[in-house]
C-alpha cells in the first residue's frame, strides 16, 4: 500500500492528463459502467463532511472530505481518497484528497474550456482566489492560449500572494491583472470561470456584461449556494452540467427552476459532449458571437475514481511514493 502526497503525485501527471482522464470519466459516465450512491453530505452550521465512494471495472476509491468555510489558518477543504484494486479489494493507495480535489475539479473546468470556449478565446476571467481560483487558471490555460488573465476575489489582499503562484506555472507571456470587482474582471473576458463558496450570485445581473462568454461554474454545491445571477439563466443558449445530481444538489440549478428561470429540459449533460460531439463550439461562437454558454459543475465520485487510478498508474510506473505496511 502506497501513500501518495501531493508532491508525488504533482511529479507524476500533468494537467492536461488529467483533462483526459476526466474526458475518459465522462465516457465512463454517459456508458453507465459504474456503481455511485449519491454523495453523503453531514452538515454542523456552515461545515459540511462529504462521503463519495465509487465502484468502476478498473477501481475503487472512496473520497472523505471536510469543509469548512470559515477556516482561518487551514485549508477550506481537507481530506483522502482510499484506492483500492477492483479484483480483490486490496487497498492500493491512500492519497491526499486535498490535491486530488483540486486538481481534478482544475481538469474539470479545463475540459469545459477545451469543450465549448471559443477556439480563440485569448481572454479569462476568474472570480475567487482560493484553491480552486488557482487550478482553474492552470487548467484553463491547459485548455486555450490565453494572453490576459483578470482575477477578483471579495478579499482583494488574497489576489497578490495567488498572482504569484500563477505567474511561477504559467507561460511568461500571460498577463495577469487583479481587479476590484467581478465587473471590471468579466467585461472584456472570453470565458468566466466562477470558484467561490458563495450564498449569492458572484456576477452582475447584466446581460451587457455576461453576453459573448462561456461561464464555468465550480464553486456552489449545496440547495443554498448560487454563483449565478437571473439574467444568465435568460441569456444563455445552452446549460450543461457534468452529472445529474448537480440538477439535485447545487442551487444554481434548483433556486433557478423553482424561480422558473428556466426549466430542466435546457439543462444537459456534459457527457453527449465528449461521447458525441453535440457541441461544435468552432460552429457556435461563429454563428452566435453574442450567446452565452454555461457549465456547472459539482463533481462525483466517479471523477475522483478515475482521477486516483490513473494517478496511481503514473506513479507504479515511475516508482515513487511512501510505502506503508
Amino acid at each position: 500500500m502506497l501513500y501518495l502526497n501531493q508532491q508525488t503525485i504533482e511529479s507524476s501527471i500533468t494537467m492536461e492528463e488529467m483533462i483526459d482522464a476526466m474526458e475518459e470519466a465522462y465516457l465512463i459516465y454517459a456508458d453507465k459502467n459504474y456503481q455511485m450512491p449519491t454523495r453523503m453530505q453531514v452538515q454542523q452550521d456552515t461545515n459540511t463532511m462529504i462521503l463519495m465512494p465509487c465502484i468502476t471495472d478498473q477501481a475503487i476509491a472512496t473520497k472523505l472530505l471536510t469543509s469548512f468555510p470559515e477556516n482561518k489558518d487551514k485549508p477550506v477543504i481537507q481530506g483522502l481518497v482510499i484506492l483500492n484494486d477492483s479484483q480483490n479489494g486490496e487497498v492500493l493507495a491512500i492519497m491526499d484528497g486535498n490535491f486530488i480535489t483540486g486538481f481534478r475539479t482544475g481538469a474539470l473546468g479545463g475540459a469545459a474550456v477545451r469543450r465549448l470556449a471559443k477556439p480563440d478565446a485569448e481572454r479569462l476571467a476568474v472570480i475567487g482566489a482560493g484553491v480552486q481560483g488557482f487550478y482553474q487558471t492552470l487548467a484553463a490555460c491547459a485548455a486555450r492560449d490565453f494572453k490576459e488573465i483578470y482575477i477578483t476575489n471579495r478579499t482583494y489582499e488574497k489576489l497578490e500572494p495567488l498572482i504569484e503562484r500563477l505567474y511561477e506555472r504559467l507561460p511568461d507571456d500571460i498577463a495577469i491583472y487583479p481587479c476590484h470587482s467581478a465587473e471590471e474582471a468579466i467585461q472584456h473576458a472570453d470565458v468566466v470561470i466562477t470558484a467561490t463558496s458563495s450564498h449569492d450570485p458572484v456576477l452582475p445581473d447584466d446581460q451587457e456584461l455576461l453576453k459573448g462568454k462561456l461561464i464555468v461554474g465550480i464553486g456552489s454545491f449545496q440547495p443554498s449556494m448560487r454563483e449565478f445571477p437571473q439574467q444568465l439563466y435568460a441569456l444563455c443558449d445552452h446549460f450543461f452540467v457534468d452529472s445529474e445530481d448537480a440538477m439535485k444538489e447545487c442551487g444554481d440549478v434548483i433556486q433557478a427552476v423553482e424561480s422558473n428561470w428556466f426549466v430542466k429540459e435546457d439543462i444537459h449533460e456534459f457527457s453527449d459532449v465528449v461521447q458525441i460531439n453535440s457541441f461544435d463550439a468552432g460552429e457556435y461562437w461563429r454563428n452566435n458571437p453574442e450567446g452565452s454558454v454555461v457549465f456547472k459543475s459539482t463533481g462525483m465520485g466517479l471523477f475522483d475514481v478515475v482521477a486516483a487510478n490513473v494517478i496511481h498508474d503514473k506513479v507504479m510506473l515511475s516508482e515513487v511514493g511512501t510505502k506503508l505496511e
